[in-house]
């Protein structure tokens, strides 16, 4: 599969940040910087500080520019002009339903309000102040409301509104697709379903079809209607989940607040989910939605399993094929056609069977070409990746591969992928380790990017970057352990300097993820703590005095317990009982930010972060 990306440099903050500012999307191996795709977002609820280690902020363009609010819509027909919400939805009319059919698709629309608390992941016994915001989402089957995933990320309360309606009603979150971005509410409440119709989800759009993109936008607390064409169809980047699945790319302008919000074509029905835009100096109007594929495989993997399980990945980062001499020199026959296997993911049951520099050449029956597209509609090709995503996590796939000069077929189990460095945690609170004052965490891109800031791509140091990009998870439960910063104590003295290293092993044995580290501490009866880290860095600790030294410092640095509470359990460290019996960690605010010193050491540098971006 093609290398993974990363975001580019994003734009400054602003004083009223939106909930879902949008971010770009660049190929690591890019050379030159090129459009990007980023986050449509949702409208900050009240002006509120944004939240710290924003990802995806960008200069957001002016609200309520090219849209037309369902207030002005309705005025503009008393006064005897063209109806706005009839002439996005054409269809509509000849059906016989007119005004009423209308209506009735705008009532399914409504403003989904969030309050979030984000982990602090720079101190991971706290959380940061919670901040407010608003976006959109609408009705589907079985009482149930559709919306983006980073609209209710690390959601505390859920609330939704309908339209022309005063009363806001508390959702509750059923799914949360990281991937897709996709999220699924519902309402207990009754009264908030009276009256209410489903929207009908429509098919896969032609290019230049009409399509009307429909939310609360900023710019105004009403109703917004924005019009235009799809543009292109294609496997694309989807920014909140670092992920590569289909999507639309329509020219109808989206804006903070339309994230969530339904895109319908001329006959009314939904043909997908407003999510994100490109924001670039030569690009104008490019918005992205997640188109019904999308969608139907979230909701199907909902109904299948009862919870979202994600779209399964083959395991493999593939090259393409279209030089003659890499074909034949690697035994392709003229009339062969596929894509190179470089490498393998060890922890992928692909790999049982798959080798590196095998030739993948077809998919399920479908061939792939030298470039890797298969055929997709009339006159069209995309991605096969395309045909992986249909797929659902443990079904089975087969393959026709050429290995050592012969073709051979097998059947596959596919699954989702792992990362090493994951780009999200799910809205589970970050985990951490105390001993003494050394504080163990694992790295994830939310923490590096609470370590380095907006740019952490370019602050963090290349080793830890190299895990990030190109490094595979040789277990599913592995991860990258690091010692995160040392809290100042006798126990400690001369490792003060000591940031972000990699731990490599503890007492001889090598590490695999913080949970076998804890267990080693705990039970560790040798006089000496011996961590080898990174850089041929050592740390070494008296066993007695370090676990005396804990509570002095979890009392000065009022922590409530050495450990997260997901790793509590088991295990017997200073505070762990009053962690499981709290809950976690404390919540709290602040932010540090590491920057690079000589030596590949890292300097702390204690500064409040301020402003970012808000997603809703």
């Amino acid at each position: 599969m093609p290398p993974p990306k990363k975001k580019a440099k994003q734009a400054s903050k602003e004083p009223a940040a939106s909930a879902e500012d949008i971010s770009s999307g660049l190929d690591a191996d890019s050379p030159a910087p090129s459009p990007r795709p980023r986050r449509g977002g949702a409208a900050a609820a009240a002006p509120e500080p944004p939240a710290p280690d924003s990802s995806r902020r960008h200069h957001r363009r002016p609200g309520g520019g090219g849209t037309t609010s369902a207030a002005a819509a309705a005025a503009a027909a008393q006064d005897g002009e063209a109806n706005a919400p009839l002439q996005a939805f054409p269809g509509r009319s000849a059906r016989g339903g007119g005004d009423a059919d209308t209506e009735q698709l705008m009532e399914a629309v409504v403003k989904v309000f969030c309050i979030h608390t984000e982990p602090n992941f720079s101190l991971p016994w706290q959380r940061k102040r919670q901040y407010s915001s608003s976006s959109s989402g609408f009705i589907i089957q079985g009482r149930r409301i559709l919306t983006n995933a980073h609209c209710v990320d690390h959601w505390t309360q859920v609330k939704v509104k309908r339209r022309g309606s005063d009363t806001k009603y508390v959702a509750s979150v059923l799914a949360v697709g990281t991937e897709c971005d996709i999220a699924m509410l519902t309402v207990e409440d009754e009264a908030f379903w009276e009256g209410t119709e489903p929207v009908a989800f429509g098919s896969l759009p032609q290019l230049q079809a009409a399509v009307t993109v429909v939310g609360f936008p900023i710019g105004g607390d009403t109703m917004s209607v924005t019009s235009g064409v799809v543009s292109r169809i294609e496997v694309t980047s989807y920014v909140h989940g670092a992920a590569e699945l289909l999507g639309i790319q329509i020219d109808a302008a989206i804006n903070s607040g339309n994230s969530g919000g339904p895109a319908f074509n001329s006959a009314g029905s939904c043909i997908g989910i407003a999510f994100q835009s490109l924001k670039h100096e030569d690009a104008e109007n490019i918005g992205y939605i997640i188109p019904v594929p999308v969608i139907n495989h979230f909701i199907s993997d909902y109904e299948r399993n009862g919870s979202y399980t994600g779209f399964p990945g083959l395991g493999i980062e593939w090259q393409r094929m279209e030089n003659p001499d890499l074909r034949k020199a690697l035994g392709m026959e003229s009339d062969m056609k596929g894509v190179l296997i470089r490498r393998v993911d060890p922890s992928a049951p692909a790999s049982a069977v798959l080798k590196q520099f095998d030739i993948l050449l077809a998919f399920d029956g479908v061939e792939i070409s030298n470039d890797g597209t298969v055929p997709f509609r009339s006159g069209e090709r995309i991605s096969f990746s395309h045909l992986v995503s249909q797929k659902y996590t443990g079904q089975r796939a087969a393959l026709r591969v050429l290995q050592g000069g012969r073709v051979a077929e097998h059947t596959v189990q596919l699954r989702a992928p792992v990362r090493l460095v994951p780009f999200h945690i799910k809205g589970l609170p970050p985990s951490y380790f105390i001993v003494a004052g050394l504080v163990f965490t694992a790295v994830s891109v939310p923490y590096l990017r609470s370590e380095y800031g907006k740019e952490w791509d370019l602050e963090a140091p290349v080793r830890l970057l190299d895990k990030v990009l190109h490094a595979q998870a040789e277990r599913p439960d592995q991860q990258v352990v690091v010692l995160s910063q040392v809290l100042a104590t006798e126990a400690t003295l001369g490792y003060e300097d000591m940031l972000n290293t990699v731990v490599c092993s503890f007492n001889g044995e090598k590490i695999y993820n913080l949970r076998q580290l804890v267990g080693l501490v705990d039970g560790c009866g040798d006089e000496y703590l011996h961590w080898d880290l990174d850089y041929s860095s050592k740390v070494v600790l008296r066993t007695a005095a370090a676990k005396a030294a804990t509570r002095e410092v979890l009392e000065t640095h009022c922590i409530a317990s050495d450990r997260s509470a997901d790793l509590a359990a088991g295990g017997a460290g200073e505070g762990a009982a009053a962690a499981a019996a709290n809950g976690g960690p404390a919540k709290g605010g602040g932010k540090q930010k590491r920057k690079p010193q000589q030596g590949e050491q890292q300097q702390q540098q204690q500064q409040q972060q301020q402003g970012g971006r808000k997603r809703g």
